[in-house]
C-alpha cells in the first residue's frame, strides 16, 4: 500500500490494482520534502501548476503534461500555483515490460481521455468494480506515450561575484547588460565573471541567461500570461525571438507545451 502523509489528500489503492491514484491539494509555493515510492509515479496536477525537482533538474508541469517517476527515484514535488494533484502511481510488477526500462523521468502529454481515465480511477474502490477499474487501468497505460522536451537548468553559480550577477538577474531577467557592465558593478573583470560561470554552472554566460529566461517564462506561460506578455518580462525582443528560444531550449513550442494548439 502506498501510505498517504499529506493532510489534505487521500490514496485510492484497491487490492489487487496495477493503478494507484493519489489525490492532493497543495497551496501555492507549498512543497513535499524529497522521498520516493516503491510505484512508478505519474505526477500530474487536474488544476494549477506542478512542478518536480529531482537530482539538480526542475520540470515545470501544467495540466497538459504529466511526468513520469520511475520507482525509486528521490525527488521533490511542489506547487508554482495552487494545485489539485491527482497522480496515478503504476506497480512495477503490473505495468508492461517496456515501462520499467524508463530509468530516468520523462514528460508525458496529458490528452483530454488521459485525464478522464485518471479521474475516473480516482474514485474510491466501491464505486468502481474490479473488472472495470482493469479495462481502465489498461486504456491508461495505453495513453502513456514520452515526449522528447528537454528540461530547463539555471544552476546557481559558487563564485560571489557571479553569485551576485546570477541573483541580480533572477530578479530581472530581462536585464541584458553584457558581462562588461556587469563586471563594473561586482568588480571583475568580463573574461573572470565568463570563466566563473563555465566553470560552475558547466555552460557559457550567454547559454545560462538564455536558460534563466526560460525558467523565469514557464510559471508565467502556465499561469496564462500571453506569450508577448511573457517574451517582453524576460528580456526578448519579440514573440518570435522568445518562441524560438523556447523551441530550442525545451524541444517544442510554448503552445504545443502549455496545451494551448
Amino acid at each position: 500500500m502506498l501510505r498517504n502523509g499529506h493532510r489534505k489528500g487521500h490514496v485510492v489503492d484497491p487490492r489487487g490494482a496495477a493503478i494507484a491514484v493519489g489525490s492532493f491539494v497543495l497551496d501555492d509555493g507549498e512543497w513535499f520534502t524529497p522521498h520516493e515510492h516503491p510505484a512508478h509515479q505519474l505526477a500530474w496536477a487536474a488544476q494549477g501548476v506542478l512542478a518536480v525537482r529531482t537530482d539538480g533538474r526542475t520540470w515545470v508541469l501544467p495540466p497538459s503534461v504529466a511526468l513520469w517517476i520511475p520507482a525509486g527515484v528521490r525527488h521533490a514535488t511542489g506547487a508554482t500555483s495552487a494545485a489539485l494533484v491527482r497522480s496515478p502511481y503504476v506497480w512495477p510488477d503490473r505495468c508492461p515490460p517496456a515501462w520499467n526500462t524508463w530509468r530516468e523521468p520523462q514528460v508525458v502529454p496529458v490528452s483530454g481521455l488521459l485525464r478522464e481515465l485518471i479521474g475516473h480511477l480516482a474514485q474510491d474502490a466501491a464505486v468502481l468494480a474490479p473488472e472495470e477499474r482493469r479495462r481502465a487501468e489498461a486504456v491508461v497505460l495505453d495513453q502513456l506515450h514520452p515526449v522528447s522536451v528537454t528540461t530547463v537548468r539555471a544552476p546557481v553559480p559558487t563564485d560571489p561575484r557571479a553569485r551576485e550577477v546570477a541573483d541580480a538577474l533572477r530578479a530581472n531577467p530581462a536585464d541584458g547588460r553584457p558581462l562588461a557592465q556587469w563586471g563594473a558593478v561586482v568588480g571583475a573583470s568580463a573574461r573572470t565573471l565568463a570563466r566563473a560561470f563555465a566553470a560552475d554552472t558547466g555552460m557559457p554566460f550567454g547559454q545560462w541567461r538564455t536558460q534563466l529566461r526560460l525558467e523565469a517564462a514557464m510559471p508565467l506561460l502556465a499561469a496564462g500570461a500571453t506569450v508577448s506578455s511573457v517574451a517582453r518580462r524576460v528580456g526578448y525582443g519579440s514573440p518570435s525571438a522568445f518562441v524560438a528560444a523556447f523551441r530550442r531550449g525545451v524541444g517544442v513550442p510554448p503552445g504545443t507545451y502549455f496545451g494551448r494548439q
